[in-house]
Parts: C-alpha cells; structure tokens; sequence
C-alpha cells in the first residue's frame, strides 16, 4: 500500500500523521510525505517584478521550513518502522497534493482536516474538500481530536 501522507505543520495535519503511524497498515506499507510549499498571495507581485534578495530570502526560509517539517515527520514515521520517503513541492496545494499522488501513484491520500483558517481558507478554498474531490484515490482527511 502506498500511503502520501500531506502535511502542512498545523494541528489537524499532526493529527494526521499520528493516525497513520498508529495504525496496523500491512508490512510492505510505503509513505511519502509531502508539504507543499505555496507563496503567499501578497508578495506574488514582487516575484513578477524580478529578483529581489528579501523575496528571495523569504522564499528560501519557507522552502528551508517546509523541508524540516517533513524530514521531522519522515523521522517519527520511520520510528514506527515505516518504509518513507518525503517530497518537496511549490505551488497550490490541491492541485500538488493531487498531482504527487497521481504521478506516484497512491493509493491513498491522507490529509488533516483544517490548515488555514479565516479569511483565506474562506477565499481559497478548503484543501482537504478539493483533495476529496477531486483525488483518483481513497482520502482520508483526520480531524484533530478535541
């Protein structure tokens, strides 16, 4: 089974990688885990405009972030005594998350059931519902429990 774990370092998405390091899955289990780096809507203009060393600072810090926290969920993952490999992506995350686990190929998808909150989850979108939508593959979206 090819499991593609997607995190973003919010509550619901540890919830998420818990329930799958807790879970009796079969012993040939594979997991990718895979963050999505997305560049916030407000500095999309200055990326148009060229280089510019704070830009790129940021984006560098960002994609430096997104790494540790997948190599730090790949470690709790091989802990359990999982077959892991992580991945690194840029872009929008509904369609990366569904685009890794299509060129993959998963067999599922597991995600947490909130990342953003307020006014831009309301503007974008819900991942984890697009990722329902839209996946070629069982999902399984976990809610952080109360």
């Amino acid at each position: 089974m090819k499991i593609l774990l997607a995190i973003d370092g919010s509550s619901s998405s540890q919830s998420a990688l818990q329930s799958v390091a807790a879970r009796p899955w079969p012993a040939s289990t594979e997991v990718k885990v895979l963050h999505v780096v997305e560049l916030p809507s407000l500095l999309m203009g200055r990326e148009m405009g060229g280089s510019d060393p704070e830009f790129e600072a940021f984006w560098k810090a960002l994609r430096e972030q997104g790494k540790e926290l997948a190599d730090k969920a790949a470690q709790q993952l091989r802990e359990a005594k999982f077959d892991v490999s992580t991945e690194l992506v840029e872009g929008d995350p509904k369609s990366q998350i569904i685009d890794v686990a299509d060129r993959w190929p998963a067999d599922m998808i597991v995600v947490g059931s909130h990342g953003l909150k307020g006014l831009r989850r309301f503007l974008m979108g819900s991942v984890s519902q697009a990722v329902v939508r839209n996946a070629h593959c069982s999902v399984e979206v976990v809610r952080k429990p109360t």
